[in-house]
């Protein structure tokens, strides 16, 4: 890992080490970061595999610019380069989701405050594609944030609205059984949002899709 190319950023522990990335605490100027570096995946042809590293960043650094623009809660880009595979953030303070649900300090109102918020990345224009418990961080007053656009996509079509909202069920169900109708509630906040008035399909709409999909991975499973 060739941290030495990022001016003036002081490594730290390492946070994760996923199939597709390892991601690495650090400081920047004297500010919290993350660092995301994508590894080569041996079984792809190599040309194949930087080619594909090179796509993702570029669509995970162009969602979190265009996120940064209108305000969204989520990590601000500082350092992108895409010969290496990497993209340092700024770093979100919090706890994931996953713990305080599972530990009772989060509940049924942060989950409707999180379909309100997935409403509004819906809104702006792009879709998360791993809306995991994982992947939403809540700071000391329960506000929430998302992180990880590594599968992000912007003018998504209706289908990736509803698939957002699908894995999140998902998670829901797997991780999370003891909130009953988790979900709906999410669903919740996602319908009561106060739309901005955007172009974005329709609350409705994306909801009867995820039905649609639910449906689908009930039927085929």
């Amino acid at each position: 890992m060739e941290i030495d190319a990022i001016p003036a950023w002081k490594p730290g522990k390492i946070l994760h080490e996923g199939a597709e990335a390892t991601v690495i605490e650090g400081s920047w100027l004297g500010s919290s970061t993350v660092l995301k570096e994508r590894r080569p995946r041996g079984y792809r042809h190599p040309h194949l595999d930087r080619k594909l590293t090179r796509q993702r960043l570029s669509a995970e650094a162009r969602a979190l610019e265009r996120l940064q623009r209108l305000g969204f809660p989520c990590p601000s880009i500082i350092h992108l380069d895409q010969q290496r595979g990497q993209i340092l953030m700024s770093r979100i303070e919090g706890f994931p989701i996953y713990s305080l649900l599972k530990d009772g300090k989060a509940g049924t109102k942060q989950l409707e405050d999180l379909g309100s918020l997935i409403r509004r990345l819906h809104e702006s224009g792009v879709s998360h594609g791993d809306l995991t418990t994982h992947n939403i961080i809540a700071s000391a007053d329960l506000s929430l944030s998302l992180i990880d656009f590594g599968l992000s996509r912007q003018s998504p079509e209706l289908e990736h609205l509803g698939l957002d909202i699908q894995v999140l069920n998902e998670c829901l169900k797997a991780s999370h059984s003891t909130i009953e109708d988790a979900i709906d509630y999410v669903c919740k906040g996602y319908s009561e949002f106060a739309s901005t008035g955007s172009e974005a399909e329709d609350a409705e709409h994306v909801i009867e899709r995820f039905r649609k999909i639910t449906t689908r991975v009930r039927y085929h499973g």
